[in-house]
């Protein structure tokens, strides 16, 4: 049986990757999380009571006790998600944000280097697109050049950089995956489609930044499980690949779309459901990836339509209010991003 060590493993694509793992009843995975504010509780999740799983409340600052349960369960493969990830919040207070991101990403490749007779296949470091900067109308491939402009993109640049130092140092097995924005189940609700889903639902108009004309590409979560998992799976060429949809869109049409989609295209007047909002500082206009390689290297593609998962975001959040109310009490949609004291 192969030992999945997940980090960060309460978090939104981590709460789904886990329960799209277990559906092989020949992995046993292992997750740690701090439970931070933006944090699934155990309860809420498909796979709490799953035998194949196992959860550790651990900080990963704490290089003691991250080392302790590397060594303790030695797995085959780990996947680190361990992250804050609000581009506003880091903004807001980004000493605690960079410290807290990249100094768990270093805690967990000491730990691994130092535990001299672990059986670690590889370690696969989840990163973002955000890294590359403001792409303008250039897809982004493997080896460009890096350019954060935020604090958060800052702080995944810098824990990108930690694990190329150390597979070139010391001979460690990673990959780096620098994904497009995800969406699905799970998604903490201060992020945007849940922010437009749940706006929608309460009757409440959707905030969109500036004049809504930054682009995205956007992947559901699934699909992005489904490219890890390959990436465990297959014997890989390269150490770093861009996992991305090619659905690009402006956050205007973004919203537009899922209005149409939630009203089941009877919306005439979309002014009723929108409110343009100060935009954030150092907002980047694009983030396109080119993901050719890991289509071409291992076969990985995109298999879930956008309308289709965006009705099924969309009936997960009305069936679960009780996951909606807890997160609201941790984050009591209040605007972030603009505390530049």
């Amino acid at each position: 049986m192969k030992t999945i060590l997940v980090t960060g493993s309460s978090g939104f694509i981590a709460t789904n990757f886990i329960k799209y793992l277990l559906a092989n009843r020949k992995v046993k995975v292992i997750g740690i999380d701090k439970v931070g504010y933006a944090s699934t509780p155990l309860n809420f999740t498909e796979h709490h009571k799953n035998k194949n799983f196992k959860f550790k409340k651990i900080d990963m600052c704490n290089y003691e006790k991250i080392y302790k349960h590397v060594k303790l369960y030695n797995p085959d493969i780990i996947v680190n998600m361990a992250a804050d990830s609000h581009v506003d919040k880091s903004i807001d207070t980004p000493i605690p944000f960079i410290k807290n991101n990249v100094l768990s990403t270093l805690n967990l490749l000491e730990a691994v280097r130092k535990n001299k007779h672990n059986k670690i296949k590889k370690i696969i470091h989840i990163s973002t697109d955000e890294v590359y900067g403001d792409n303008y109308n250039i897809p982004r491939k493997e080896n460009d050049i890096y350019c954060p402009n935020s604090p958060y993109s800052a702080s995944k640049a810098s824990s990108d950089y930690m694990c190329n130092a150390y597979k070139k140092t010391f001979g460690m097995p990673i990959i780096i995956l620098n994904s497009c924005n995800n969406y699905g189940p799970y998604q903490f609700t201060e992020k945007f489609i849940p922010t437009i889903i749940l706006n929608l639902l309460n009757q409440k108009k959707i905030p969109i930044y500036g004049d809504g004309k930054n682009i995205r590409e956007w992947i559901y979560v699934d699909d992005y499980s489904l490219a890890i998992k390959k990436l465990i799976n297959c014997n890989t060429k390269y150490d770093q690949y861009n996992i991305g949809s090619n659905l690009r869109l402006s956050n205007l049409d973004l919203v537009k779309k899922i209005i149409n989609i939630f009203f089941n295209n009877k919306v005439k007047n979309y002014k009723n459901h929108i409110v343009f909002v100060k935009d954030r500082p150092g907002h980047d206009t694009k983030y396109l990836v080119n993901s050719n390689r890991i289509r071409r290297e291992i076969g990985w593609k995109t298999r879930f339509n956008f309308e289709k998962s965006i009705k099924e975001t969309i009936e997960w959040y009305k069936e679960n209010p009780r996951w909606i109310k807890n997160t609201y009490n941790n984050y009591k949609n209040q605007r972030q991003g603009l505390n530049l004291k």
